[in-house]
């Protein structure tokens, strides 16, 4: 194993192990927050700058293509589940999903930044530039260390209930979805832009499709096929938009397929503000 690599493997097993703990404990609703001071520990340690971790404003446009993405997705995804006679809002309090989808989203954008944001797309992806790795390889190893840390969620009593059949798709899915929020980190070089779509993410696929196997406010049960996480169909169109949103990053930055993120990240930032 290269030096470089062993602290940013050391932080991402530290990470998932306390987390496990948590949710183990009965205190999975908490097990996001050690990410934070994990983060500035690291950080701290590793000398990174506040650009290289992603704590920069982004242009206006990251953010429209951070909101675009779970409206175009979880879009669709109601227009399929609706030819589908699959939803059922004869029992849907509207004026209180609508409450709750802009808390949950507002509440999940400000965690995300100090938590799985922070942690994943800020100072991991900054560490792992420092060790040398192209953006792409960046890419694909914070979104895999981002989905096994996951895992627990949905294999401990934390309340998710996910049946074992769908335990594979959402796991894929966190990588698939991760991805996505790297894509925008990459793009943007803000790690606010990624929360933003992750808090807008949560509050609209949890509030009107459900948490787990949990009923939403579109009443769809079928979760194995429709749900945005765990069902199938959730995991094809996350898919196609992390595919397009590659073509638009390689086409964007075509010079920096090969580069190191760290420093293109922080040439971005500077061009956001």
């Amino acid at each position: 194993m290269p030096t470089t690599l062993r602290r940013p493997i050391l932080g991402v097993l530290v990470a998932i192990a306390i987390t496990t703990s948590m949710d183990a404990s009965g205190l999975s609703t908490f097990s996001a927050l050690p990410l934070f001071p994990l983060a500035l520990v690291f950080w701290h340690f590793d000398h990174l700058s506040r650009r290289d971790v992603g704590l920069a404003w982004g242009a206006m446009r990251h953010y429209a293509l951070a909101v675009l993405y779970p409206l175009m997705v979880l879009g669709v995804l109601t227009l399929v589940c609706a030819a589908a006679g699959v939803i059922d809002v004869t029992h849907a309090d509207w004026s209180k999903a609508w409450r709750n989808l802009a808390l949950v989203a507002v509440s999940t954008t400000l965690v995300a930044i100090l938590t799985e944001e922070g942690f994943f797309r800020g100072w991991l992806w900054a560490r792992l530039s420092r060790a040398g790795l192209s953006a792409p390889r960046v890419l694909i190893w914070s979104s895999v260390a981002f989905a096994l840390w996951h895992v627990s969620a949905v294999l401990l009593p934390t309340g998710f209930d996910v049946p074992r059949s769908q335990v594979p798709v959402f796991i894929v899915n966190a990588a698939v979805i991760g991805a996505i929020w790297g894509l925008m980190r990459w793009l943007s070089g803000s790690v606010l832009v990624a929360s933003v779509s992750h808090g807008a993410w949560n509050g609209a696929a949890y509030v009107l499709f459900g948490f787990g196997t949990k009923v939403g406010a579109l009443g769809i049960a079928e979760t194995a096929i429709y749900g945005p996480e765990v069902g199938v169909l959730g995991l094809v169109l996350n898919a196609v938009f992390a595919l397009a949103l590659w073509r638009i990053v390689r086409g964007r930055t075509p010079n920096a397929i090969e580069a190191h993120p760290h420093q293109k990240g922080s040439a971005q930032a500077s061009s956001a503000r």
